[in-house]
């Protein structure tokens, strides 16, 4: 492996970033597989003792266990990530960990392990590690539904929240992001023989198809809104007129007035065939990140590195949570890279020590503060 760069500080520093990275990737954490985050989360806290001097602890949960590590004294700031990722297990086999050409490579190396490798070598740079908390939940990416309440906890308690998921684009960081919400719409009709008396059926899949026109109508783009249907499955065989559908639909919405009125229209969704039923669950369970949650910390950004940019994104995290419950929030302060959630996911080498330097200048300015 080639790591570039002539100060023998840094190559060593780097050596030992990568090494910690490909322990992490290497230990896969796929959302709801118990067993595997139980071993995730093991492995994280090893790391996390070994560069800190300390053990987290892990908080037992349905989805897995969340590590939470302190550096004692009274709480200031809270580094907040997730070790669940969307690959499933297996996936290392067919793209283990690697290092070509200073991309870092492998399931869940950009959102977010590389990331939290970052902050556990930024925290181990520091003075003093009093008032830093960091919180790594076992479920981010199926919504959070166990974490949330400690998530909001030891948010409240700390006063500040830095988020480590992966950087916008070029390094920038995340300064907004819009609320989040899934729906999903079901049509229950009545089957019938589609050759010998469709008319005795009512198709569910006529009617999903003018329920997926109308909730597509609810988007508001010029309030920033989206209302796009994702999926849909109906029917059972080909000769069989479709008894039931379902409509998955993501929402996505940058301020409270939106939220309300898009789950408001989607709970009112009424059925054209009176044949038919259709019933609505789901919420914009993340609400709305604004960019004003995250001003006085960005502010802070810009005094350890004056070009560093920020960017509202439509995208949610668990930093949605904190800013909502009024703790000042900034997000994107992980990897710089690209291809989250897919077969190119990556991660660029050359700024992994850079964004260690950034993260340990923001704590220090808030822990002297």
């Amino acid at each position: 492996m080639s790591i570039t760069g002539t100060d023998a500080s840094q190559t060593a520093d780097l050596r030992q970033l990568l090494a910690d990275l490909e322990a992490l990737v290497s230990v896969e954490s796929p959302s709801r597989d118990l067993d595997a985050m139980r071993r995730s989360a093991e492995a994280l806290a090893g790391i996390i003792e070994r560069h800190l001097g300390s053990p987290a602890r892990l908080l037992e949960g349905p989805q897995g266990p969340h590590v939470h590590w302190s550096g004692g004294g009274d709480p200031k700031v809270l580094i907040l990530g997730h070790h669940d990722t969307v690959h499933p297990l297996g996936t290392l086999a067919e793209r283990p960990f690697a290092v070509t050409d200073g991309i870092a490579t492998g399931p869940g190396v950009f959102d977010m392990k590389a990331g939290i490798v970052q902050a556990i070598h930024a925290v181990a740079g520091l003075a003093s590690t009093a008032g830093v908390e960091m919180l790594l939940s076992a479920d981010e990416e199926v919504g959070s539904g166990t974490s949330r309440a400690v998530i909001e906890e030891r948010a409240a308690a700390c006063g500040a929240v830095l988020v480590l998921e992966p950087s916008a684009d070029g390094g920038a960081l995340k300064t907004g992001r819009k609320g989040t919400g899934t729906f999903e719409v079901t049509i229950t009709g009545r089957a019938a023989h589609a050759g010998l008396e469709p008319e005795k059926g009512d198709n569910a899949l006529i009617e999903a198809a003018h329920q997926i026109l109308q909730i597509a109508s609810l988007g508001a783009p010029a309030e920033g809104t989206t209302v796009t249907p994702t999926m849909a499955v109906a029917g059972s065989a080909d000769n069989v007129v479709p008894e039931l559908a379902r409509i998955t639909v993501d929402v996505r919405v940058t301020g409270p007035a939106e939220k309300q009125r898009v789950e408001s229209e989607m709970a009112a969704l009424s059925v054209r065939d009176r044949r038919c039923q259709i019933s609505v669950t789901g919420q914009i369970g993340r609400p709305p990140m604004p960019e004003s949650a995250s001003a006085k910390l960005f502010a802070i950004a810009r005094q350890v590195d004056p070009s560093i940019e920020g960017f509202s994104v439509g995208g949610g995290s668990d930093g949605n949570f904190t800013a909502a419950i009024g703790v000042p929030t900034l997000d994107g302060l992980g990897a710089v890279g690209g291809g989250a959630h897919a077969r190119s996911e990556h991660v660029v080498v050359d700024t992994m020590i850079p964004r260690v330097v950034l993260l340990r200048g923001i704590l220090e300015r808030i822990l002297t503060s």
